[in-house]
């Protein structure tokens, strides 16, 4: 079997994968980690050097050989994994998919936190940071609930979420 957790940057899913992974004795697999050790740069620098439709073009091939030839494993998805291609369709047909969902507040909170670390909003003003995520999230929100399982992360830890999760898919 394979877990796949989606979600938006913040939901918890790198945490969460973490726990399932010790909890179920699973591999783990953070798919942006992955892309990042086989192509020997960091995921700003394949956005920075080779522009973003090569790196989904990465995601994808790199999410396709994963979900073709691994198992037992807790794969752990980018924000915008779902949202490219017909990936969501590939994510369902060859793992059990949950969607690790979290508030605007929630989402805004924690990344204002991280903001150096995700290339997407570390230009973006603390104050404009709640709206950009409620933008993006309206834009991503159909993905992401195409997921099998959808789990609230606000105010939870990582290990509630992880129990939850478990019991949802009867392990």
């Amino acid at each position: 079997m394979i877990i796949s957790l989606v979600g938006y940057m913040g939901s918890g899913k790198s945490h969460v994968s973490k726990i399932l992974s010790e909890k179920l004795n699973f591999k783990l697999i953070d798919l942006d980690k992955e892309i990042s050790k086989r192509n020997k740069m960091t995921i700003p620098e394949i956005f920075d050097k080779k522009g973003e439709i090569y790196f989904r073009k990465l995601e994808r091939e790199t999410l396709e050989e994963i979900l073709a030839s691994e198992k037992n494993v807790i794969l752990s998805l980018g924000g915008g994994t779902p949202v490219y291609y017909n990936n969501m369709e590939i994510i369902n047909h060859n793992s059990k998919s949950v969607f690790l969902r979290a508030s605007v507040a929630t989402l805004a909170e924690r990344l204002s936190k991280q903001k150096e670390k995700r290339p997407l909003i570390a230009n973006i003003a603390d104050e404009n940071l709640a709206e950009f995520i409620a933008k993006h999230l309206f834009e991503r929100n159909d993905f992401y609930n195409k997921a099998q399982i959808s789990v609230i992360t606000d105010n939870r830890t990582p290990e509630d979420i992880a129990s939850e999760i478990t019991e949802k898919l009867y392990l």
